[in-house]
């Protein structure tokens, strides 16, 4: 696998670029000095970008503002984060531009229960996939399951403040992946050769409860975090309003379903990248400063 072929002449396209993933793919190709052009929607977002990337305004709901981004493309990092109307005409565009595409999805093939529950987003994942495949593009599918981020949305706010976390499903288990890992191997597969028809479904390299996730941001602290277990009535009530009806019932349903089964677990990380995944130890170490008060 690995090495550099004539695609690294070209820029590659980062959609989604001021996102958790997107901003890290940035980062990875300018180090491995491939010209990198970043999509954003806001032209105010380019102060956020570094200064070697070029940016460009566009909006996935509007195809042909892709266009000026797109030529002289050779690979697209893709993430959708639209709905999913203009779905084929982008991928159109896309296939007429450039030669390869690697796809942000998710692992709603993968047979563990944690990921087989009624999801919108994976629906979409699944049509933008067909969509690509029929193209006949060079593509790869990566698929992180659940981020090590979340947990900054999840928890970071009570332990700032010195509160108990109140969480439902506290057995249920995952495989947190950080995103420093999803974006290195978008990055290796976005101007390295080798990787053309891979789908790589990215975990970190363990199962641990929730609550023990909970647990080692409090190791990373150097203090105790009481955790309380919610019912899920409860937690659809503090959450409805700020995240959408569906995802509260995804993450739900998941988190049932994942009592008492470890967390799949891949090596997909370590054979694309040649280096272990990072744990989840060090993804609260890490980010410690986060869950501090005045973060």
């Amino acid at each position: 696998m690995g090495g550099v072929n004539q695609m690294d002449i070209l820029p590659v396209l980062v959609t989604g670029a001021t996102g958790r993933v997107g901003r890290v793919v940035i980062d990875q190709l300018l180090d491995a000095g491939v010209p990198v052009r970043a999509l954003t929607r806001r032209s105010e977002a380019a102060a956020t970008l570094p200064a070697k990337a070029e940016v460009f305004t566009g909006d996935l709901t509007v195809p042909e503002s892709l266009d000026p981004a797109l030529n002289g493309a050779g690979a697209v990092f893709l993430v959708w984060t639209a709905p999913p109307r203009t779905a084929e005409a982008v991928v159109e565009r896309l296939a007429a531009h450039v030669r390869r595409v690697v796809f942000l999805s998710s692992p709603h093939q993968t047979p563990h229960p944690f990921f087989q529950q009624p999801n919108p987003m994976a629906v979409l994942h699944a049509d933008i996939e067909r969509l690509i495949a029929a193209t006949g593009i060079e593509s790869t599918i990566i698929r992180p399951g659940m981020f090590a981020s979340n947990s900054l949305a999840w928890w970071a706010p009570a332990i700032r403040a010195g509160d108990v976390v109140r969480w439902p499903y506290s057995a249920a288990e995952s495989a947190p992946v950080d995103d420093r890992d999803i974006a290195a191997v978008a990055a290796r597969t976005l101007h390295q050769g080798g990787y053309v028809g891979g789908d790589y479904v990215l975990t970190g390299p363990e199962s641990l409860t929730l609550a023990a996730q909970v647990d080692v941001i409090a190791a990373a602290l150097g203090r105790r975090i009481a955790f309380e277990e919610m019912s899920p009535d409860e937690f659809r009530g503090l959450w409805e309003g700020t995240v959408p009806r569906p995802a509260i019932d995804m993450l739900l349903a998941a988190w049932s379903a994942a009592v008492g089964q470890p967390a799949y677990v891949t090596t997909a990380v370590a054979d694309v990248l040649g280096t272990a995944p990072r744990a989840f130890r060090q993804w609260a170490v890490d980010h410690a400063i986060a869950f501090t008060k005045g973060s």
